[in-house]
């Protein structure tokens, strides 16, 4: 680069300090401040602004620290790092903090020259954050450009908060609502997958055949394709969206040099077509490798990582085959769910009504058979959609009644099976939930004198809303009453939404003072959902015995992560797919859940001919498997659909007399039986094939010991979690922060920073909110990484966190600024941690990165912060082990330094510091060759990636830090 100024040297211009990064220019100078982020850098012109070199300034022995200052220092510089050296860029800027084993689908990516890879973890384990991580060092690295993310449009506003808050990758939402728009800002013959180089794409605008085009001509180089099992085609019965998908999918991995990853945590929903149709997206060979191999399952673990809690809840220890448990890492899942099902009975008038209902519907199938197949269909599905809603609540059974039947406007039976199936079912690969909470109808114009009827039922179902005509609701409010008493926060789940919004009004007032119920439900859009269940938990406030109850559909039953407000699950009505159970449970039971015990309520009707069975068959049959095998099986939804289209027959073609019993003679029975058999046949086959895929397809690609010195090399760089919740504690506390442990949640504690300086209030304003600062209101700092909005994550890229190292740093910097400065940059301590005199440095070095990938060479600048200590005068220096100098961050002062003694002893080492200047550039040296190592281990895989890296330390490394520690005088008067 031919300018005065080399990359990574130091410059002043403007009032500060910047590191010059390799994008520079002879005539323009890229800066970014020293120690800053990215989103700091600017552009200097030293032709027209004053452009001088810089020296880091060394520390004032007029400026001495107590013993906690050097910690303190390191640990903000350490926690303010945005541009590690390491080989994973992107760790050190984004605002999360992996797990360790959410690191190994990464380690796979980067073993790989395109990136190629289906993420099949357990619900709850992090799926989404595993994908972000690649992308953001993909795009970190510049081995992606662009990323697109193909998902549900429910959570596509979710993908988008993700993206944005913890890895900075700032996406527009591709979305049938917002297409218009977007075009509407593009100039003549642009994609707006050009002007757009980050999208979130949802399903429901692939649809169109133009956009879909667009897409793929446009497509960027890496693309996330969320609940992937949606996305592929398991024959040609499949739904015609899945096979729309499936095709595009297709097409986007016909690239051979496009990045892809898959994620579901159902990768074969029992079908083994549907699995190979997946696997032949990530490379075509795939599709049809023995897996039953070695070697077939060898190549597949390059692209695969498939695991359950169990595998991951403890991890690095000695039972992974580690020497020691110094890196272990335990991650707090909720151990169990514990299931209760309760029954109820129907009063006298709900039953007359139900069974004058099942009248109906039977004579209407039986007229419709008459007809021809077409009005069969449409009289079968507006049958199922009466008997389900009459079963789920009066509103929604009235509200059927009175409302026209969507399959009435199919001209084939074909179309009316496709119109009447998603709105009456619950089968595992419905293409979305969107819309499918709505109330079906059950009126069907052309039949004669059925709207009188119709109606007059309806009549009758409004009549008995409430507790008392309702034995439904009355049960419900008893075991919410149990739960709540219990401290439990629980959601509701109800199939339909005229259903949520009648529990909801009947329990508002019902539960306590103290209980702030809600509804959410597919009136509302994807955001104003999360809106209100915000302003449900605001309301709820801070108060121990207030209660929040939420009554849902199924809207929020995926995507949407709940557990960070409720810990318990209410089925009020029973999906006819325990899939769907599975998922509404999923939304509380993951990483991040408080509770050791998940609760789950499923309500069920003893006598209304539908409930027991499916009670029975399936869902107790989807409980056993999951507990068997520690995950979920989907269950093979054409065996499913055999059973309730059974039980549904009965119940229509052989009518009630009253008791369930009596419903079926021996041998009608018996056909629902034999079906329920062939359904458990098949499930049990897809658990026991499951089982064998968990061990054949267990993660072996990366191997612990692989993962365990890669991190142990990120937290020696970035820091490890006890530090980082040290820091905050000792810093809030010597800033004058008013903090309160938290006895329920040992290592949480709470805030009052109204105390604090007006620099740090200032700081923290925008990240935990101006009224918590200013007025006192405590802040909730928690030691997991998962915590919802208002709160700060103990973990150092945590923005709270973040903030208050930029300012504990900035005022160890500035001697002259106002109020409490926990750290400070040099200090003399007694102590007797120390037999001779000791001193530790911190020193910053900076690191000159070359960089290859696939799409160029990059060139970087990182930095890294060491401590170094030695024993006696800079002349003679005894360099101490890199363990020795770490512990003298523990020693205590346990004599006082006189002032004066302390500024000369100070100023002595200070003057001499030169004298280690070449031990302190041969330790970077040394730290650049350990850097390269590391970049072409994690690259190892991939020759072409680690031809031509490079790591070289530039200049001299900043001295931020200098402490003497002298040994302290014993009882008999000499010294330690």
């Amino acid at each position: 680069m031919n300018t005065a100024f080399s990359a990574g040297s130091l410059v002043s211009a403007r009032g500060r300090d910047w590191v010059v990064l390799p994008e520079s220019e002879p005539d323009l100078l890229v800066l970014r401040p020293l120690g800053g982020a990215d989103d700091d850098i600017a552009a200097v012109f030293p032709a027209f602004e004053a452009v001088t070199s810089s020296e880091f300034a060394p520390p004032s022995p007029d400026d001495l620290g107590d013993a906690d200052a050097a910690g303190l220092l390191r640990s903000a510089l350490r926690i303010g790092f945005r541009a590690g050296a390491g080989p994973f860029r992107s760790l050190a800027g984004i605002a999360v903090e992996p797990r360790a084993y959410q690191l190994v689908p990464l380690m796979m990516a980067l073993r790989q020259r395109t990136v190629r890879l289906l993420i099949s973890d357990d619900v709850g384990i992090g799926k989404t954050v595993e994908a972000g991580l690649i992308a953001s060092e993909l795009l970190a690295q510049g081995g992606a450009r662009g990323l697109a993310v193909l998902c549900s449009p429910a959570l596509a506003e979710q993908w988008q908060a993700e993206l944005r808050t913890k890895f900075a990758i700032d996406a527009e939402l591709v979305l049938a609502s917002t297409v218009s728009r977007l075009e509407r800002g593009l100039d003549l013959g642009q994609s707006l997958f050009d002007r757009h180089p980050h999208v979130i794409v949802s399903t429901d605008f692939i649809k169109s055949t133009r956009h879909r085009d667009d897409f793929v001509r446009h497509c960027p180089d890496l693309v996330i394709v969320d609940e992937a099992h949606t996305c592929v085609a398991a024959d040609d019965a499949a739904a015609s969206q899945n096979q729309l998908r499936f095709e595009l999918l297709q097409r986007v991995a016909a690239d051979a040099e496009r990045h892809l990853l898959l994620v579901t945590a159902t990768p074969h929903s029992g079908k083994e077509s549907a699995f190979r149709n997946l696997l032949g997206l990530l490379r075509p060979e795939l599709a049809a490798v023995d897996l039953g191999s070695d070697a077939g399952r060898r190549t597949l673990a390059q692209h695969f990582v498939h695991r359950k809690r169990a595998d991951v809840r403890q991890y690095l220890t000695r039972a992974d085959g580690l020497a020691d448990d110094s890196l272990a890492e335990e991650t707090s899942f909720p151990t169990d769910r514990q299931f209760k099902d309760e029954t109820y009975k129907l009063t006298p008038a709900y039953r007359a009504l139900l069974d004058d209902a099942i009248a109906y519907a039977s004579e209407r199938v039986t007229a419709a058979d008459r007809r021809g197949r077409r009005e069969a269909r449409i009289a079968w599905w507006s049958a199922i959609a009466l008997l389900r809603s009459l079963v789920s609540s009066p509103r929604a059974a009235a509200q059927t009644l009175r409302t026209r039947s969507a399959t009435a406007a199919a001209t084939t039976a074909e179309e009316a099976d496709r119109l009447g199936a998603p709105l009456t079912g619950d089968f595992s690969d419905s293409e979305a939930l969107e819309g499918l909470d709505a109330a079906p109808g059950a009126e069907a114009a052309e039949v004669e004198h059925a709207g009188a009827r119709l109606a007059e039922l309806a009549d009758r179902a409004a009549e008995l809303e409430g507790p008392t005509g309702d034995r439904k609701l009355a049960a419900l409010v008893t075991q919410l009453k149990a739960l709540l008493k219990d401290g439990y926060h629980p959601i509701v789940f109800c199939r339909y939404i005229p259903t949520a919004e009648y529990v909801a009004e009947h329990l508002d007032g019902k539960l306590g003072r103290r209980t702030v119920v809600r509804a959410v439900t597919g009136t509302l859009s994807p955001q104003q959902r999360i809106e209100r269940i915000e302003e449900l938990a605001r309301d709820a406030g801070d108060d121990p015995a207030a209660r929040r109850v939420l009554v849902a559909t199924d809207c929020l039953s995926e995507g949407v992560n709940l557990q960070h407000h409720f810990d318990a699950v209410v089925h009020y009505d029973l999906a006819w797919n325990p899939t769907r159970h599975d998922q509404r449970e999923g939304r509380v039971d993951r990483y991040g859940q408080q509770r050791t015990v998940v609760r789950v309520v499923t309500l069920y009707g003893s006598d209304n001919g539908i409930d027991g069975k499916v009670l029975d068959v399936l869902i107790r049959k989807h409980r056993q498997i999951r507990k068997d095998l520690g995950i979920s099986v989907s269950v093979p939804d054409a065996a499913s659909s055999g059973v309730t289209d059974a039980i549904v027959e009965w119940l229509l073609l052989r009518g009630r007399d009253g008791e369930q019993g009596s419903l079926f003679d021996a041998d009608e029975y018996r056909a629902i039986d034999r079906k329920a058999a062939a359904l458990a046949a098949d499930w049990q086959s897809a658990a026991e094939r499951e089982k064998t895929s968990r061990s054949r397809f267990a993660q072996h690609a990366i191997r612990p010991e692989e993962v365990a010195r890669e991190v142990a090399a990120v937290r020696d760089t970035l820091g490890r979690a006890q530090e980082t919740r040290s820091f905050v504690r000792r810093s809030l506390r010597a800033l004058d922060a008013d903090l309160r442990d938290d006895a329920a949640q040992p290592g949480d504690f709470t805030a009052d920073l109204s105390g604090t300086p007006a620099g740090l209030r200032d700081a923290l304003a925008p990240v935990v909110g101006g009224d918590a600062v200013e007025t006192g209101r405590p802040v909730r700092f928690r030691a997991t990484a998962a915590v919802d909005r208002g709160e700060a994550a103990l973990v150092r890229t945590d923005p709270a966190v973040a903030a208050l190292a930029g300012y504990v740093l900035n005022a160890a910097l500035d001697a002259q600024a106002a109020g409490p400065r926990p750290a400070r940059r040099c200090g003399v301590v007694r102590t007797r941690a120390v037999t001779t005199r000791t001193t530790l440095l911190v020193a910053r070095y900076r690191f000159h990165l070359t960089l290859p990938s696939r799409t160029g060479t990059r060139q970087l600048v990182a930095e890294d912060a060491r401590l170094l200590a030695f024993a006696g005068a800079p002349g003679n220096a005894r360099w101490l082990p890199a363990e020795d100098a770490l512990a003298l961050l523990d020693a205590t002062a346990d004599a006082n330094t006189d002032p004066e003694f302390g500024r000369r002893t100070m100023a002595k080492v200070l003057d001499d510091l030169p004298a280690v200047a070449d031990h302190l550039h041969g330790y970077g040296e040394e730290l650049a060759a350990e850097l390269l190592a590391s970049h072409r281990r994690v690259r190892s895989a991939s020759g072409e990636i680690v031809r031509g890296l490079a790591v070289t330390a530039q200049g001299r490394p900043d001295v931020l830090g200098a402490y003497v520690y002298l040994p302290a005088p014993t009882a008999a008067g000499g010294t330690a």
